[in-house]
């Protein structure tokens, strides 16, 4: 998946960048990987302990030289356009941070649903509730001035060091957006965000922070989905009824449904709800670009094998 996420920066259009891989104490080939990709714009830290996803981006943000800080997580994929639409939308709108839209893909880069992103002035007022962001960090384009004024992210935060920091730099000033699908989210099973109690308890650290009223239905809805992502569908329906007990109809209604489809124990709880759409145009946009990555990644692994 690193190879992937990793030919998808470097194949970025009309941008001049660097590419700084943070290993935070992996025990696979991901130094050699990287030197194998013979790339002058690629940097290799390597820490022997791992510190954690804040750490890491921490350490890549220390060592980047560059106007502009953008973040990719390892399975995550970028359109070879976004850096640089990014970078003419914040522009044009004299903002500082700029996200955009995506799609949720499975392990094999297959889209399961996507749709347009909520604009700047919702995102900032979403923030006060729920992480609005889509896809975390891999969607945002950020300032290096902004960022070291808002400071690091926090390594006690696992699956919501990034809205807090969204927060902190919202308190600067809204974002740019690019309304365009220009991220691709792998969903697998490695993802950080399949375990349930760091959602339940890390926004309570954010809310007592900074005196929010969050929504703590959303977040037990949230940890009833990665229930279901591992097929935990007792486990699913608690969060649910926690849910409902805070007046969450919707999750009355979804516990029913988990209850009685057949989807609902197998860990593919896509086929369960209805996927967000932002119509054909919006997955034929993102299929485009994804075939080419895909088939570029094919091409390597073969040469790889070879």
């Amino acid at each position: 998946m690193l190879a992937v996420a990793l030919r998808s920066a470097l194949s970025q259009r009309d941008a001049d960048l660097e590419v700084i891989v943070v290993d935070d104490g992996s025990t696979d080939d991901t130094e050699a990987m990287v030197a194998a990709m013979s790339d002058p714009r690629v940097h290799l830290i390597r820490d022997e302990v791992s510190g954690g996803v804040s750490a890491a981006r921490n350490r890549g943000i220390a060592a980047a030289v560059g106007e502009w800080v953008a973040f990719l997580d390892d399975d995550d994929v970028w359109a070879p356009d976004k850096v640089v639409r990014q970078l003419d939308a914040a522009t044009a709108a004299g903002r500082k941070w700029v996200y955009a839209g995506d799609v949720n893909v499975d392990s094999n880069l297959r889209i399961l649903d996507g749709a347009s992103p909520p604009p700047p002035d919702e995102v900032v007022a979403s923030l006060q509730r729920f992480n609005a962001v889509p896809s975390g960090a891999s969607n945002v384009v950020v300032r290096a001035d902004l960022l070291a004024a808002a400071g690091n992210f926090d390594p006690q935060l696992t699956t919501n060091e990034d809205w807090d920091m969204w927060i902190r730099l919202a308190s600067y000033g809204a974002p740019a957006w690019v309304c365009r699908p220009l991220v691709a989210y792998r969903i697998h099973s490695g993802n950080a965000a399949l375990d349930p109690t760091p959602m339940i308890t890390e926004p309570e650290v954010i809310a007592t922070r900074y005196g929010l009223a969050i929504d703590r239905a959303g977040n037990y809805r949230r940890a009833a989905w990665a229930c279901l992502r591992r097929g935990r569908r007792w486990e699913a329906l608690r969060y649910y009824g926690r849910a409902v007990a805070l007046g969450d109809m919707r999750s009355a209604a979804r516990a029913l449904m988990v209850l009685v489809h057949p989807a609902a124990g197998s860990g593919d709880p896509f086929r369960l709800q209805r996927a967000r759409s932002g119509g054909d145009e919006w997955v034929a946009e993102v299929a485009e670009w994804l075939e080419k990555i895909v088939s570029h990644s094919a091409r390597d692994s073969g040469d790889r094998l070879t």
